[in-house]
């Protein structure tokens, strides 16, 4: 499952993420202990640890001392929050500089995305079926 070219720890800490984003982990749920982890994914303790520490920082996650992990409270809107903001920092920013470049004004932009080019792009047809 985690094999991908990042460290495990980061590959176990995004997959966390995503099920929190994707509400499959919610607020105050028990996530794995390491030692769960490990023995699940057959990894080492100490990764499944570290990843677990990192998202504590990030305040995804909290201890209870003696029961275990679990999901803080408002971590999901944390999560999406952040991936919003990078979304128009690393996918909308430099799609609006290149059309800037290439003379496309805002508002065929936002025609495009309210209009047929939105529907286009998704594979729905704007034409009607004869």
């Amino acid at each position: 499952m985690f094999d991908g070219p990042e460290p495990i720890y980061v590959q176990i800490a995004t997959w966390i993420r995503a099920q929190v984003l994707a509400g499959e982990l919610g607020e105050e749920e028990q996530v794995m202990s390491t030692t769960q982890f490990a023995t699940t994914f057959r990894i080492n303790p100490a990764t499944a640890a570290k990843a677990f520490s990192g998202l504590v920082e990030e305040g995804v996650l909290y201890k209870k001392r003696g029961v275990g992990m679990f999901v803080a409270a408002g971590a999901r809107e944390r999560l999406l929050e952040d991936h919003r903001k990078r979304y128009f920092e690393d996918v909308l920013a430099p799609v609006l500089q290149e059309a800037d470049v290439l003379g496309i004004p805002t508002d065929e932009i936002v025609a495009y995305v309210l209009g047929t080019g939105g529907r286009q792009a998704s594979g729905t047809s704007t034409k009607e079926e004869s």
